[in-house]
């Protein structure tokens, strides 16, 4: 049997072990989709095909097709999957992508028309995050999203033959039939990992506790996957945080302490990359990673400008932001336009008479790197108000405290108490008063 009997029965992640698997990636272009998601569907493709080769599969034909009244049971029409299942056969493919959401009944039904193993986006974006995640909080969180995915796909009379079980991939594997039985071991599964999980959190959680109670202002960017975010963390820091010119290359956050020009310790963070139609699965499965945005006192908004859809990625990365909770204001927001090295000094001169308040630079080489961290350090210092106080002059602590944090104008000692005049952010006034 061809396609899904080529791929290997082990419920281990097939993509992992068999790279460049042929592939054949699809748009679906829904005209009667009510959706705010304007982009060309050329860019949709693009992306998809983008995402298709970020777990190394070999895509050999991709296709946009129009569907104007979408099929319940199989999404297209018939005759538009006798055309695909012909470029199936003629290219000897294993796989094939859909860039949308297939409800399971239409996933099972086009497997069985076409005998190959079908994703959709959903699901790739899954895989690819179970090939990027490192640390033991990023895999149990994507193993919880695979989980509640795949309990969506158990449909009655599509046997594991045809349907993969097991916490890791979505490609190949063979098992049990019976849907309740499938459904209870998904089900244990999961509240397995959701306690396995709420440890790790909780620990994480600890973690952001110690770090408020610290005076460095935290630096978080963000920016939809492959804008150059880890490139410019590592320019930044001066460290080799892994950038690739992949999708997804980072998924969990990584922090560094830095000293800015004034001498200034600040903590800087590279999280993962947003994407648009990002599945729910994933918003839930890592909130409690994207909290760490909540808690940084500046966000650095990382774009490609060298991109055509530029302003639809910005679109994506705002409307998470928001569903998150975190409020973009002047105060507390830079956005950054990188790689400008991939586009015409035209382009960049329109840009720089257009959009003055923003960052122009190049993460790769490090133009514009100057710049945008003077306004990092004139953002973080921003609002610094005179304050004075008394201490016992046996607080040492804070002392030295108030010396690394604030700027120290003038000191009056006494007997017993010590008068210190300082100039300080509203940020770490608070916590100095939190220490009293």
């Amino acid at each position: 049997m061809k396609g899904i009997n080529k791929i290997s029965k082990s419920n281990k992640n097939i993509i992992t072990e068999n790279k460049n698997l042929n592939t054949l990636v699809i748009h679906p272009d829904i005209k009667l989709r009510k959706s705010n998601d304007n982009r060309d569907p050329q860019q949709c493709l693009d992306e998809a095909i983008s995402l298709t080769r970020a777990i190394s599969l070999n895509v050999l034909y991709s296709e946009i097709i129009t569907i104007n009244t979408p099929r319940p049971g199989t999404l297209m029409g018939s005759g538009r999957i006798a055309d695909i299942k012909t470029k199936i056969h003629d290219l000897d493919i294993y796989i094939v992508i859909l860039d949308g959401n297939v409800s399971p009944i239409q996933q099972r039904n086009l497997e069985r028309e076409w005998n190959v193993k079908v994703l959709d986006r959903t699901a790739l974006i899954l895989e690819i995050f179970g090939d990027r995640a490192v640390t033991k909080e990023g895999v149990l969180q994507v193993e919880l999203a695979q989980l509640n995915y795949q309990r969506t796909r158990l449909v009655r009379s599509w046997t594991h033959l045809e349907r993969q079980r097991g916490a890791t991939s979505f490609i190949g594997g063979p098992g049990e039939s019976q849907l309740e039985l499938d459904r209870r071991l998904i089900d244990d599964e999961i509240v397995k990992i959701k306690k396995r999980l709420n440890q790790v959190i909780k620990t994480r959680n600890l973690h952001r506790i110690e770090r408020k109670k610290t005076p460095h202002p935290i630096v978080s960017l963000i920016g939809y996957t492959n804008a150059g975010k880890s490139s410019l963390f590592n320019q930044i820091t001066m460290s080799d945080n892994l950038a690739k010119d992949m999708l997804f290359a980072t998924l969990d956050t990584t922090m560094r302490k830095i000293q800015t020009s004034t001498n200034q310790t600040i903590i800087l963070s590279d999280t993962v990359g947003f994407i648009s139609n990002l599945p729910t699965e994933l918003i839930e499965a890592f909130k409690s990673t994207l909290e760490e945005i909540m808690d940084a006192d500046l966000i650095i908004h990382v774009r490609d400008i060298s991109v055509v859809d530029t302003e639809d990625q910005r679109r994506d990365v705002i409307n998470i932001m928001e569903a998150l909770g975190k409020e973009l204001t002047k105060s507390n927001y830079i956005e950054v336009h990188n790689k400008i090295d991939l586009v015409s000094k035209e382009l960049v001169n329109t840009y720089k008479k257009t959009e003055s308040t923003k960052i122009l630079m190049s993460a790769k080489t490090g133009e514009g790197l100057s710049r945008l961290k003077l306004l990092i350090n004139e953002m973080i210092n921003a609002n610094k108000d005179y304050f004075v106080l008394k201490i016992p002059s046996s607080r040492l602590d804070l002392i030295s405290w108030i010396y690394k944090n604030s700027v120290v104008i003038s000191k009056r000692y006494n007997k017993t108490t010590l008068e210190i005049k300082m100039q300080i952010t509203k940020i770490n006034r608070n916590k100095l008063l939190s220490k009293i």
